[in-house]
């Protein structure tokens, strides 16, 4: 059994995708589909776990993606990604998604995605992650309520389970 990998900081994750959007993107209404957004999420999400890890990752699940403001046809999206937090094979990251006008810099937040990927081994068998670093204030912060939203995964999952009564 190999020895359990070194710690990492958040800062080692870190990632940007950045994706100019066209007519393809979006709806009749010219704003870009919900869809496009957490694809690129999941896309940036995938890297900063891959960075994070050193491992090959799959998408876990979607704990939750907010949509605050529309993106139009023409803006560039960035998403921008890091690790949250890590447990055995899996990891949160928190994804911040930006829609700029290119032609004069103006940038706003426009959704926010949180995105649990497990890392694998070369059988494709999910792998032990490293723990994260967490060093600045709102890292710290990030990763307190990275636990809190897996112990609320978790919780729900049990009373789910435990409701079915194997009937």
């Amino acid at each position: 059994m190999s020895a359990a990998p070194e710690p990492r900081p958040v800062s080692a994750s870190r990632s940007e995708l950045i994706r100019w959007m066209g007519v393809q993107d979006a709806n009749a209404a010219g704003f870009v589909h919900g869809g496009v957004v957490m694809k690129t999420c999941d896309e940036a999400a995938a890297i900063a776990a891959i960075r994070h890890s050193g491992r090959r990752v799959v998408t876990a699940g979607v704990d939750r993606v907010t949509f605050t403001e529309p993106v139009g046809i023409g803006e560039l999206l960035t998403c921008s990604a890091t690790v949250n937090a890590a447990w055995r094979t899996s990891m949160e990251v928190g994804v911040r998604v930006e829609a700029e006008d290119a032609r004069t810099g103006s940038r706003r937040h426009t959704s926010t995605a949180y995105v649990t990927m497990v890392a694998l081994d070369d059988q494709g068998r999910p792998t032990p992650v490293p723990d994260v670093i967490a060093e600045s204030v709102d890292e710290q912060r990030r990763q307190r309520e990275a636990e809190l939203r897996r112990a609320n995964r978790l919780a729900e999952r049990d009373q789910i389970l435990g409701g079915r009564g194997g009937g």
